[in-house]
């Protein structure tokens, strides 16, 4: 889930850091950078682990900032193909499910991942939004709701990293550059009932 990558970059440091020590400087400028984005084929950066080395410190004619060649490795949050994480609920429409694990909210469950027998509840007001039911059996109480108190277990199908739209229709979902796509394992809190699905 979590990786080490080792970086190499071209780092400019502006003037309001330079009063810092330049470890610190060098480190703070590379957590604005890099910390929170997602950089395609490696993940999300959760952290900057450590700076390896610094060269350079040369100000270019033109320019009143130094610039560094930097090596450092990153904390990154790349889920791997069958692994096995729990998350929780944060919205559920007719196309499925969208959970977050606390600093990653773009995880779908699409409806052919979902167990079956299945259905799915519009609300009244937004036929978009509604409630998931598993129905697992023939008797009368045989029906879970997945609720926002509900804990998921997903088993990651695959983690993708679309090209970023140079438009967006205003109607559409905000744009998420890592996407984990999952198949589901249900856990109810309050029952503490497991129940694993294939």
């Amino acid at each position: 889930m979590f990786y080490l990558s080792k970086i190499e970059h071209k780092l400019t440091l502006p003037p309001s850091l330079l009063a810092l020590p330049i470890g610190e400087a060098i480190h703070t400028e590379l957590e604005r950078l890099f910390l929170d984005k997602v950089i395609a084929n490696l993940g999300l950066c959760v952290s900057v682990y450590d700076i390896v080395s610094m060269e350079g410190g040369s100000i270019f004619p033109g320019d009143g900032a130094p610039t560094y060649l930097v090596v450092f490795n990153l904390i990154m949050f790349r889920p791997f193909p069958g692994e096995i994480i729990t998350g929780k609920l944060v919205s559920s429409d007719v196309d499925g499910l969208r959970l977050s694990i606390g600093f990653f909210d773009d995880i779908y469950i699409p409806t052919h991942h979902m167990p079956n027998p299945n259905r799915y509840e519009p609300e009244n007001r937004n036929k978009n939004k509604g409630t998931w039911f598993w129905d697992y059996g023939e008797e009368i109480d045989s029906s879970f709701s997945i609720n926002y108190t509900d804990e998921i277990k997903f088993q990651v199908q695959s983690v993708s990293y679309p090209p970023i739209p140079v438009e967006q229709p205003k109607e559409s979902k905000p744009f998420a550059p890592m996407l984990v796509s999952d198949k589901w394992h249900f856990r109810r809190k309050q029952d503490r009932l497991w129940r694993i699905l294939r």
